[in-house]
C-alpha cells in the first residue's frame, strides 16, 4: 500500500513563499494560510485587518482576485515540488473566511502538469512596472498565449483595437479624476504607501511608484496626491498603449477567485516572454464606469484592465513572512 508522504518544513515554506509573491491590490496581501498536517490541506483565508478598503473595494472583489492569484502560485509550486494540488474554492459555506482549500496528494499525473512548467520560475521575476513602455507592439503569438492563459482558468481576456483601447483608457482616466477629488478615497489609498526607510511588510514603497504621464494620456494612478513624498519627474508614456480587459461571464465570489487565478496565469505568461505589466484598476472601483468597461456586451463582468508592453522591470515590493 502506498503511504502518503508528509510535508516537511522546507516544502511548506516554498509553497507559502510562492503564494505570498502573488500580486494584490495595493500590496495588502489579504490572505492567511493554515496547514492541517493530518489531512495535508492548506487553507487560504481572508485577513480582515488587511482587507479594509471600504471605498475602493466595498464588495471585496479585488481581495478575492488577490487571493485567487495566490492560489494559482500555490498550484504551480505544489506541482513543481511533486505534489498534486486539489483546489476547492469557497469549500465551507458556513465559514465565509475560508476562501479556498488546497489538498496536496501524490503522485502527480500528466494531467496535473502545467502547460508551461517554466511559469513557476516567473513567480520571482514578476513585478508591476509603473514606468513608460517603449511602444513596441507585443507580437500576436505572445498575446494569444496570454489570452489562452486566461481561458485555461475559465476567464476571458479581450485585447481591443486602437479605438477600443482609447475608450477603456478614457474610462480609467475618468475614474482617476474622481479619485483625485475624493478626499476619503485618496486617504484610503495613501494608507498603503510606505515612506522610505519604513520597515513594512505590506503596502507599496514610495520607491516602487512610477511617474505621471507628461502628456496626460496614460491614466497612471496617483497614489500620493498632495502627500509630501518624493516624486519622479513626469515622463512621456507610450503613445499607443496595449491593454487587455480581464472579464468573467458571472459575478460571484467564486468567479472573482477564478479571475484571480487567470490574472496570475496571464501575468506569469507575459513575464516569461519578457513582457512587462501593470494593473489599471481605477474604473473597477466605480460601478457605473465598471459597467461601461463592458461595452455593449451585457454578460461581460469586467474584473481588471491590464497594461502590457516592453520596458523596464518594476521594483519589488515587500512581502510578509507567511
Amino acid at each position: 500500500m502506498r503511504t502518503r508522504a508528509a510535508l516537511d518544513a522546507a516544502t511548506v515554506e516554498a509553497l507559502l513563499t510562492a503564494a505570498a509573491a502573488a500580486p494584490s491590490i495595493h500590496n495588502t496581501q489579504p490572505w492567511r494560510f493554515r496547514l492541517d498536517p493530518d489531512s495535508q490541506v492548506l487553507e487560504v483565508r481572508s485577513a480582515p485587518e488587511r482587507s479594509l478598503l471600504p471605498l475602493t473595494d466595498p464588495m471585496r472583489r479585488a481581495q478575492y482576485l488577490s487571493v485567487g492569484a495566490a492560489v494559482f502560485n500555490l498550484r504551480l509550486a505544489a506541482v513543481r515540488l511533486g505534489w498534486r494540488p486539489e483546489v476547492r474554492l469557497l469549500p465551507a459555506p458556513h465559514d465565509p473566511g475560508l476562501l479556498a482549500s488546497v489538498r496536496l496528494t501524490r503522485p502527480l499525473g500528466a494531467v496535473d502538469q502545467p502547460s508551461d512548467p517554466a511559469l513557476y520560475e516567473a513567480i520571482a521575476l514578476r513585478h508591476t512596472s509603473r514606468m513608460p513602455f517603449t511602444g513596441r507592439p507585443v507580437p500576436d503569438p505572445v498575446v494569444i498565449q496570454m489570452i489562452n492563459a486566461a481561458r485555461a482558468e475559465g476567464a476571458h481576456l479581450d485585447v481591443p483595437d486602437i479605438p477600443g483601447t482609447r475608450r477603456l483608457l478614457r474610462l480609467t482616466q475618468a475614474a482617476e479624476a474622481r479619485n483625485a477629488v475624493h478626499a476619503d478615497r485618496a486617504a484610503e489609498v495613501r494608507a498603503w504607501i510606505t515612506a522610505p526607510g519604513t520597515d513594512a511588510s505590506y503596502g507599496i514603497p514610495v520607491t516602487a511608484l512610477g511617474p505621471q504621464d507628461a502628456s496626460g494620456r496614460m491614466p497612471v494612478r496617483d497614489f500620493t496626491g498632495a502627500w509630501p513624498a518624493p516624486r519622479l519627474p513626469a515622463l512621456r508614456f507610450e503613445r499607443h498603449a496595449q491593454v487587455a480587459l480581464l472579464w468573467t461571464a458571472h459575478e460571484r465570489p467564486q468567479d472573482w477567485l477564478g479571475a484571480g487565478q487567470a490574472l496570475e496565469h496571464v501575468l506569469l505568461t507575459a513575464t516569461l516572454r519578457g513582457v512587462r505589466t501593470s494593473m489599471l484598476h481605477q474604473a473597477m472601483e466605480w460601478p457605473d464606469l465598471r459597467a461601461a468597461m463592458a461595452g455593449s456586451r451585457r454578460r461581460r463582468c469586467p474584473q481588471l484592465l491590464i497594461r502590457f508592453g516592453y520596458g523596464p522591470s518594476g521594483r519589488s515590493t515587500p512581502r510578509a513572512t507567511p
